[in-house]
C-alpha cells in the first residue's frame, strides 16, 4: 500500500482483501491470493465459529456431495481419498486441511457476521459493518471485498405453508437443523421431498433401520453412478499425484459438459436413457412412469445423483417407498394426502429446499447510495454494474460449484494486481448508455428449480451480449478470465493512489 492510501485509512482496522465466508469457497479464495498476490494482506469473516460451511453446518444422515469431487476440489489441491463421491466430513476434512497447509487459520475471524458493507470512494475502501457473537459490532475496511458466503440462509430454511402443520405431535426436523441425537431406529418416518437431500436421507435412515417413506409432489431425474473412480484410483498407482488429479480432473469437467449439452440438444432422448436405467434397477412392475419421470426435460432442474443405488436398493428391500401425491395437510399422527390417504409417522422431515440469500443478506451501498441488486447488470458473472472492488463467488448449477469459485478467485487477483500495476485503487463495471435499455433475462436461466425461482427477482439480472451475460459455461468463463484482457472497454480503472502514480498510469 502507498504512503497515501496507508494515510488516508490511518487508525482503521484495515486488510488489502475481506473474504466473506470461511467454507469452500472462502478458504479457496485465501490460497488463491497466497499464491498469486502474496503482498496483500487479507482477514475472513465467518459467522460461525468452525472452518467448512455448507460441510460443517449439515449434519444430517449420510450427507455427502453430489458432485464427484475432482471437480468439486480445488485445483490446487488433489483429492486423495478412495471415493470420489464424498460424505459431509471428508469434504469438511478436505477443507480444513486444505485451511491449515496453507496456515490461513489465524487470518479468519469467527463469529463475525456481515450485516452491512459500504464503500467510499473517498477511502477507495468497503467499511464493513460485523456482528459479533455477544452482540456488540464493529467496522472492519478493505479495499476489495470477496462474497464467498454461499447462497443461502445458515439461519433459516425453506418449508412450505403446509396446512394443519402445528397439529402435528410426533417430531419434525428440517435437515438443516438436525438435532446432534435422533434415535430413528424402527420408527416410522416420512421424508418430505424429491431433491438431493431427500434422495440421501431416505436410504441412510432405512439402512440405520427406519421405516421410510419418501412423499414427494412431483418426481425428480435420479441416476445412479458408483461412488469411486476406477480411472482415477488407478492413475494414482502409476503417474505423480498432480498429474492423475489434472487428468481424472479434465475427464470429469467433460463428461460433465457433454452430458448437459446432450440435455440440451436432444432432450427426449436422454430422457428415455435415464428413464430406462431407473426401469433396470427397479424392475418391469415398479411404476416409473409415476414416481421417477418428471414432466420436464433433463437438467431443466438438477439431476440427482445416487451413489451405487443405495435409494433403489431401500426400495428393493422394502426399508423405503415412494409416495408420489400433493400433501392436503398435516394430522396429529402424520399427514393427510389429496387423494384422501392417510400417512402415519413418528417422525416427519421436511426436505423442503434452502431459503436463498441475494449477496449473503448483506445491505451494500456505494457513496451512500444503497444498492438495489435487481437494478444491476451481472458482469461476466462476478460482479456488478457500478459496484466498485467487489467480487462475488456463485457456482454452477449445472456442474461443481468450485470449478466456478476457483475461476472466480483467479479473476479477482488479476484485478488486484492490474490495479497495482496501474497504482489505481478502484474497478468497476460501467454499464454504456448504449446497453441502458439492453433486453435482460434472470441471473440463473434456463432452470426452473423452484428454490431458485421463488428468489430470482431479487438478484441481479443478465444481458443479452458479453460481458453482461451469466454464462454457467465452464469453458466459455475459462476462456473469459484467462485470456480476455480485463480492459475491456467496461471495466473502468481509476481512483489513483497519488497524483504521480495518475500521470504514470495515463502515459502507459
Amino acid at each position: 500500500m502507498s504512503e497515501a492510501a496507508e494515510n488516508s485509512n490511518e487508525g482503521l482496522d484495515y486488510q488489502d482483501v475481506i473474504i466473506v465466508g470461511a467454507g469452500l469457497s472462502g478458504i479457496g479464495a485465501a490460497v488463491h491470493l497466497i499464491k498469486s498476490c502474496p503482498g496483500k494482506t487479507f482477514t475472513i469473516l465467518e459467522g460461525r465459529k468452525a472452518v467448512g460451511g455448507t460441510w460443517d453446518l449439515f449434519r444430517y444422515p449420510g450427507i455427502r456431495s453430489d458432485s464427484d469431487m475432482h471437480t468439486l476440489g480445488y485445483n490446487f489441491k488433489p483429492w486423495r481419498e478412495a471415493k470420489s463421491i464424498a460424505d459431509g466430513p471428508s469434504i469438511c476434512k478436505y477443507v480444513n486441511e486444505t485451511t491449515d497447509e496453507y496456515d490461513i487459520r489465524d487470518k479468519i475471524r469467527f463469529e463475525h457476521s456481515v450485516k452491512d458493507a459500504a464503500w467510499s470512494s473517498e477511502d477507495a475502501c468497503w467499511h464493513v459493518d460485523v456482528e459479533l457473537a455477544d452482540g456488540s459490532t464493529k467496522t472492519i475496511s478493505g479495499n476489495m471485498l470477496l462474497m464467498c458466503g454461499g447462497y443461502y440462509s445458515y439461519e433459516e430454511a425453506f418449508t412450505p405453508d403446509f396446512k394443519g402443520i402445528d397439529d402435528y405431535k410426533g417430531q419434525l426436523i428440517h435437515p438443516q437443523f438436525w438435532p446432534e441425537v435422533l434415535d430413528y431406529k424402527n420408527k416410522k418416518v416420512i421424508v418430505i421431498g424429491s431433491g438431493a437431500t431427500a434422495m440421501t436421507l431416505v436410504p441412510s435412515m432405512a439402512e440405520r433401520g427406519a421405516d421410510v417413506t419418501m412423499v414427494q409432489r412431483s418426481p425428480t431425474y435420479v441416476v445412479s453412478a458408483p461412488d469411486t473412480d476406477k480411472i482415477a484410483n488407478a492413475l494414482r498407482k502409476v503417474l505423480p499425484e498432480t498429474w492423475a488429479y489434472a487428468i481424472t480432473r479434465f475427464k470429469n469437467i467433460k463428461l460433465q459438459r457433454y452430458v448437459y449439452d446432450k440435455t440440451r440438444t436432444a432432450p427426449e432422448k436422454v430422457k428415455a436413457k435415464l428413464l430406462k436405467m431407473v426401469r433396470k434397477e427397479l424392475g418391469p412392475d415398479y411404476d416409473v412412469d409415476k414416481h421417477f419421470t418428471p414432466s420436464y426435460n433433463p437438467w431443466d432442474q438438477r439431476m440427482c445423483l445416487v451413489p451405487n443405488s443405495d435409494l433403489f436398493q431401500s426400495i428393493k428391500s422394502g426399508s423405503a417407498k415412494v409416495v408420489t401425491e400433493h400433501i392436503d395437510c398435516f394430522t396429529e399422527k402424520g399427514l393427510k394426502l389429496a387423494n384422501g390417504e392417510e400417512l402415519e409417522a413418528d417422525i416427519i422431515v421436511t426436505a423442503t429446499g434452502l431459503k436463498l440469500l441475494v449477496m449473503s443478506g448483506v445491505n451494500f451501498s456505494v457513496d451512500g447510495k444503497k444498492i438495489h441488486f435487481p437494478d444491476t447488470f451481472s458482469y461476466k458473472g462476478m460482479m456488478y454494474s457500478d459496484i466498485p472492488n467487489m467480487v462475488h463467488t456463485f457456482g454452477y448449477v449445472n456442474a461443481s460449484w468450485t470449478l466456478r469459485a476457483d475461476l472466480t478467485a483467479e479473476y479477482a487477483c488479476k484485478l488486484l494486481n492490474r490495479m497495482d500495476e496501474l497504482s489505481m485503487r478502484q474497478c468497476v463495471a460501467v454499464l454504456p448508455v448504449e446497453d441502458s435499455n439492453m433486453p435482460s433475462k434472470p441471473w440463473i436461466d434456463d432452470f426452473s428449480a423452484g428454490y431458485m425461482e421463488r428468489v430470482m427477482h431479487l438478484f441481479p439480472k443478465q444481458g443479452e451480449k458479453a460481458p453482461w451475460v451469466n454464462t454457467q459455461n465452464y469453458s466459455l468463463d475459462k476462456k473469459m478470465i484467462r485470456s480476455e484482457a480485463l480492459e475491456d472497454g467496461v471495466l473502468t480503472f481509476d481512483n489513483p493512489k497519488d497524483a504521480n502514480a495518475s500521470a504514470m498510469a495515463a502515459a502507459s
